[in-house]
């Protein structure tokens, strides 16, 4: 990597803002009225969990909630006694603000982000936070005291701290320094510590419905196009994973997957030869990992069908059709369950050990093809 140029930001979804450079925040009015009441309250806890799917705005909202605690006047020293004179009703910082510009530039002293570290000699972002980067943190509240006023720290995400990582930032969390707020953001809080869990409070952020994915998309620059249903459908409610579904293409690989399983049990074996060969090659690895990623979602919701009924909303043309005759009835739906877990552990294995992409797809198009046939035999 050049000197000029700077390495991968791990909390950044690929062709949208950074949160940090996001100030609207769709569809998480609930968590944000649960913070200010706690600020205008003065129940202003040290220690914050922000939960929730990924890609739904959590790390937007904690770079609101730092920006608000930074620009915000403290009555005095106390974290107790800090509420203004008139209650706080929105976490708004104006974007020409001193601190938002600071912010933004990641050049504020009371501010300290932790996050996966870069690997200079592998040249790679490293896998998990490692205990160095919590331990850094002695150093900022340290160093940042002398300016006074309150220090906020932004963990995302908590999940891909190391064991070792996980307990120095309990330490922390057990004796928070002085007017001291710890933000944590975390996909999956059932892998965090309970002790980390038991010292936070949790702000619950919600999926977002199609209108609201359609308005934070446009906000970070993305266009939900004319069906933002389907792609919220696909997406699970995460304008994180709208955002890549759109800037790969994903709608229509999803179209083209519905289209080689329509005729099931009888295989579109040239249309599943030309999915497969599309993801070959270092070029198109962000089209393996969608296809995968896809895969996987075909399988649950035909799971799904089985058991509550075809979607409502279709993700694509003709897949509610096709899932009410591949998945029946309930045993139906628990056998295409048992096949999403079978072959997502060995989508995962297949990565792990560099198997031909083309190779790993066409195997689980043909585990699928074969319960295909089995149910429609019975």
């Amino acid at each position: 990597m050049s000197i000029e140029e700077a390495p991968p930001e791990p909390d950044r979804v690929e062709g949208a803002p950074h949160p940090r450079e996001t100030q609207a925040l769709v569809g998480q009015d609930q968590a944000e009225a649960a913070f200010l009441d706690a600020y205008n309250a003065q129940r202003l806890h040290h220690g914050w969990l922000i939960t929730g799917p990924r890609g739904i705005g959590k790390a937007t909202l904690a770079w609101r909630i730092a920006r608000f605690l930074l620009a915000a006047p403290m009555a005095d020293n106390s974290m107790f006694s800090d509420t203004p004179a008139s209650p706080a009703t929105s976490l708004d910082v104006p974007p020409d603000h001193p601190m938002a510009r600071r912010v933004s530039a990641l050049s504020e002293p009371r501010l300290s982000l932790v996050r996966r570290a870069w690997d200079e000699k592998a040249s790679r972002l490293k896998q998990d936070i490692g205990v160095d980067e919590i331990r850094k943190l002695k150093s900022f509240f340290n160093l940042s005291a002398a300016d006074g006023g309150r220090r906020v720290v932004i963990v995302d995400s908590a999940d891909e701290m190391t064991v070792s990582a996980a307990n120095a930032l309990l330490k922390l969390l057990e004796e928070p320094p002085e007017d001291a707020t710890i933000l944590l953001v975390s996909h999956q809080p059932s892998r965090l510590l309970p002790t980390i869990r038991s010292r936070c409070r949790e702000l619950r952020c919600a999926t977002l419905a199609p209108d609201d994915i359609a308005g934070a998309m446009n906000n970070a620059g993305s266009a939900a196009g004319a069906d933002a249903a389907a792609l919220s459908e696909l997406s699970g409610g995460s304008v994180g994973e709208a955002v890549r579904l759109t800037n790969l293409d994903g709608m229509k690989a999803y179209d083209e997957i519905v289209a080689i399983f329509a005729t099931l049990p009888r295989l579109d074996r040239p249309g599943a030869l030309k999915l497969a060969e599309s993801a070959v090659g270092r070029q198109n690895e962000p089209r393996f990992d969608l296809i995968l990623r896809l895969m996987d979602l075909f399988l649950a919701r035909s799971a799904r069908t089985g058991i509550s009924g075809p979607p409502i909303v279709e993700a694509a043309r003709g897949e509610a059709d096709l899932m009410r005759r591949l998945a029946p009835d309930a045993n139906a739906g628990r056998q295409w369950a048992e096949l999403q877990q079978t072959l997502g552990a060995r989508a995962r294995h297949g990565k792990a050990v560099n198997l031909d992409p083309a190779a790993l797809i066409l195997d689980m198009v043909f585990k699928i093809d074969e319960l295909a046939a089995k149910l429609a035999a019975r």
